[in-house]
């Protein structure tokens, strides 16, 4: 199977969010995930759906019809799941970022990825 390309920062954002929302994985709950990673940037329903829709071309994710939603006034909704060359793009991506922040960290030291860690709530190694 042909190498994914490198993901965009907001394709990585979307795939992110399929993953963490799980069998919700509809267009608004995932609007709302990457609502929610992209602080305090602000995030557009459509964004979403253009993201959603280049990405499924990639083969990097999948959609379906639900069943019908009685709550919805009878209509579906459409679900999505990571595939597998979606859940490679994405491991990629986060090896790399990861790579970056121990760059930063090494260029800027320790103290600094430590300081910043607090200040967004998550204590730096």
């Amino acid at each position: 199977m042909n190498k994914p390309d490198s993901l965009g920062q907001f394709e990585q954002l979307v795939l992110t969010a399929i993953l963490t929302v799980h069998e919700d994985s509809y267009g608004v709950t995932i609007h709302s995930k990457v609502q929610e990673l992209a602080r305090p940037r602000s995030v557009s329903l459509g964004a979403v759906y253009v993201t959603l829709d280049r990405l499924e071309d990639k083969g990097l994710v999948a959609s379906w019809l639900s069943e019908p939603m009685p709550e919805r006034g009878g209509r579906a909704k459409r679900c999505y799941r990571l595939e597998a060359l979606g859940e490679r793009a994405l491991q990629e991506s986060a090896v790399t970022a990861k790579r970056i922040w121990d760059g930063i960290a090494e260029a800027w030291g320790k103290e600094w990825a430590k300081e910043w860690g607090k200040q967004w709530g998550k204590e730096a190694k």
